[in-house]
């Protein structure tokens, strides 16, 4: 992450798009797990997994919270969230 992307990513206008990201996939895989079913009706726990790490990662985000510890704060940028949200946003929209 470069200096000048670091404020970007720390204002309300992209914490708001992690939550309005985060919030409807989430409700979503909670209430209607079916949409992410395969073509063969099983779970893919890979991408289950790495969809939910988006998530996470969006919540994270989205709330104000920074992580210090270099470790947390590359997994759960908000790069990392929006694209991992938007995987489980096309694979929902494939099925």
């Amino acid at each position: 992450m470069t200096a000048e992307a670091a404020p970007r990513l720390r204002r309300a206008s992209s914490r708001v798009l992690s939550l309005l990201l985060a919030v409807p996939l989430s409700l979503i895989l909670l209430i209607h797990p079916i949409t992410i079913l395969n073509a063969q009706g099983h779970y893919n726990h890979n991408l289950l997994m790495l969809v939910m790490w988006g998530v996470a990662a969006g919540y994270v985000h989205g709330v104000g919270f920074d992580p210090r510890a270099r470790v947390w704060q590359v997994l759960f940028h908000p790069l990392v969230a929006w694209g991992l949200m938007t995987l489980g946003y096309a694979v929902m929209w494939v099925h």
